[in-house]
């Protein structure tokens, strides 16, 4: 794979070129391995909870294998995000600072169907050269040909149009990497999940980073609590968004500039 890196092997400015040329690139030995096995063990307990809402909900269907927003205050997620993994390629990405737009992940076994495995992109609009989303996956098994590497249309986050699937098939990449590589990619790249034909799970967390003024997908502020926030370091407070709220009343929103929910440096 022409642009498979090993973790900070290529420079932050070269890491651009990548992803303007290909709208991804690969890092492997991103995760220590007894970090990739703690994210996994807990994986199971998640999905089935979140399972349990999508059906009592009636919206289970082609969801088999995906889970959604697991950051929680006792889970591995916050661990994660406190790493601040591939922080200055971001950066440099968006221009400046970022928060988690969204936090998931995805177990594709051989008899799922879920609707990541359908030809999409993570950023509803086109939006062209201006840079507002970033993905990121990060492999918590290999991931390989016969268990579903991800189809990655290289180039393609500079075309609006969805690709014909004939078309996308033919001449996408797949995102054949080792477990704890981080796959950082464009929104506007068009993919897909591969089909799982052997027996084993493959597994991996789907995240998505913005701009702070773009509005999350969850309110993790909200849902972590504002308290529990004021005992999180300052670069988990900047990526969870407690520097990019919105405020829900008069005094929450004249206040001095150090107190305000929406701090003057995140755009």
């Amino acid at each position: 794979m022409k642009n498979k890196f090993t973790y900070s092997e290529i420079s932050v400015e070269n890491a651009m070129v990548q992803l303007d040329q290909f709208g991804w690139i690969s890092y492997e030995n991103a995760l220590e391995p007894e970090f990739v096995d703690q994210i996994n063990n807990s994986l199971e307990k998640a999905y089935e909870k979140r399972r349990e809402i999508q059906e009592s909900n009636g919206i289970s269907q082609n969801m088999e294998g995906t889970l959604h927003h697991l950051i929680e205050s006792d889970n591995f997620a916050l661990q994660f995000l406190d790493r601040l993994y591939c922080d200055k390629e971001m950066k440099a990405f968006l221009g400046g600072n970022y928060i988690v737009n969204a936090f998931g992940g995805v177990m594709n076994s051989k008899d799922n169907r879920p609707y990541v495995q359908n030809i999409h992109r993570d950023v509803r609009s086109f939006m062209g050269r201006d840079k507002t989303m970033i993905q990121m996956m990060v492999l918590l098994d290999d991931f390989t040909l016969e268990n579903g590497a991800t189809y990655m249309l290289s180039g393609s986050h500079q075309i609006a149009i969805k690709p014909d699937e004939d078309y996308f098939y033919e001449n996408a990449d797949r995102a054949i990497a080792k477990k704890g590589s981080i796959i950082l990619f464009d929104s506007n790249l068009w993919h897909a999940a591969g089909k799982n034909t052997t027996d084993g799970n493959r597994r991996v967390l789907t995240i998505s980073y913005t701009k702070p003024q773009f509005k999350q997908q969850f309110d993790y502020p909200r849902f972590l609590g504002y308290e529990f926030g004021e005992s999180l370091s300052e670069g988990l407070r900047q990526i969870l968004g407690y520097k990019s709220r919105v405020p829900a009343t008069l005094d929450e929103y004249y206040q001095p500039l150090n107190k305000r929910m929406y701090q003057p440096d995140q755009g």
